[in-house]
């Protein structure tokens, strides 16, 4: 690609927003200035980390041009990943996700708190104070609410920091009243609440199938949005944007095509059932398209365009999509699946939903 000049990103009617960049770090070593023992020691240990059941991509996870001049993994090096990123496809400020909320289905908590802890002091020292391009997420660990709220009520105030993350595999439905106080915090705070899918099947998580282990990273890969599925239902069916109307949930890295069969499956089974959940005082779609937003990557292209437009109008993209590069991953998306997309609608996806709800 070719980075764009500076008067092509000055002529730019509005600024670029890629809500999703997997920053990295160089190595593990990075984080034990900021862990106490035992955890300065035990971070290194590759037995300490949940392990993995092969579901990774043939060629690797990442992007083979993603490694940085001076080695190290990909996403690991801030001003080679701007230069990628930013230089390269035009985006003007990256909301850095990382990858430590995988830690939530690490079995001892303990661990993954102060690990989880160190990974946001890291970001804010090596990426956010240097780099005014990016901004961060608060890193908490869903399995632990009284320590993911510390987290929030430590990181919340800071404007460099715009949103809470979690791993969307968890122990229990995201709905229920064990994770309230999460929300409560990040409602506080005027912070978004995102999930990120991770380390399904991997240490204490569910598999990514409601039937079992699949076989290959094809399948596994495929199936990924049954997590968010089952998410939303259960945030919707348990009252959480009932208690917390504010709230704003995104739901990152899981496609956005498969929404329309959920909000239309539960609108239908809440005129017949809805007397179980008296809380639920809205059609569940109401729900969905108030509080909910997904990132486009890894967007669904079908063989005529016009489908996904029709998915967009369904779901009400303006107010509900936003754009996402998942750089530096393998199926790292630029901006030229939304080349088609009307202006209107490609402005509010690129720039305007996302400053508004990380106030940008």
């Amino acid at each position: 690609m070719t980075p764009q000049s500076t008067e092509t990103r000055r002529a730019k009617a509005y600024p670029i927003i890629d809500t999703d960049v997997h920053h990295s770090l160089y190595s593990w070593e990075e984080l034990q200035p900021y862990l106490d023992e035992p955890w300065r020691t035990s971070v290194v240990d590759p037995n300490s980390r949940p392990g993995g059941m092969g579901y990774r991509a043939w060629g690797g996870h990442r992007r083979r041009d993603s490694v940085p001049p001076a080695g190290g993994l990909p996403g690991s090096d801030p001003v080679f990943l701007k230069e990628q990123l930013i230089e390269e496809t035009g985006v003007d400020i990256g909301i850095l996700t990382g990858d430590i909320y995988a830690l939530n289905v690490h079995p001892n908590v303990d661990y993954a708190n102060n690990v989880i802890r160190a990974y946001n002091d890291w970001t804010i020292d090596k990426w956010l104070t240097p780099h005014p391009e990016f901004r961060g997420s608060i890193a908490v660990n869903s399995n632990d609410p009284q320590a993911a709220v510390a987290e929030i009520e430590r990181l919340g105030s800071r404007p460099d920091m715009v949103m809470v993350i979690m791993g969307a595999t968890s122990m229990s439905p995201y709905g229920q009243r064990f994770y309230h106080p999460i929300y409560e915090a990040a409602v506080a705070h005027g912070l978004p609440v995102g999930l990120h899918l991770a380390n399904a099947g991997v240490g204490l998580a569910h598999a990514v199938s409601a039937v079992g282990y699949p076989s290959s990273f094809f399948e596994y890969h495929s199936g990924l949005p049954r997590i968010y599925q089952a998410q939303i239902i259960s945030l919707v069916c348990e009252g959480v944007f009932e208690k917390f109307p504010d709230l704003k949930y995104i739901f990152i890295e899981g496609g956005i095509c498969w929404l329309p069969h959920v909000m239309w499956r539960l609108d239908k089974n809440w005129k017949a059932l809805r007397n179980e959940t008296p809380w639920v005082k809205l059609r569940p779609s109401e729900y969905i398209l108030r509080n909910c937003l997904f990132t486009t990557q890894p967007i669904e292209e079908p063989d005529d365009p016009a489908d996904l437009l029709k998915m967009f109008e369904i779901v009400q993209a303006e107010h509900t999509v936003m754009y996402s590069s998942d750089y530096p991953h393998w199926d790292f998306d630029p901006l030229a699946p939304l080349s088609g997309l009307p202006d209107g609608l490609k402005r509010r996806i690129l720039s305007d939903t996302a400053r508004e709800v990380f106030r940008l």
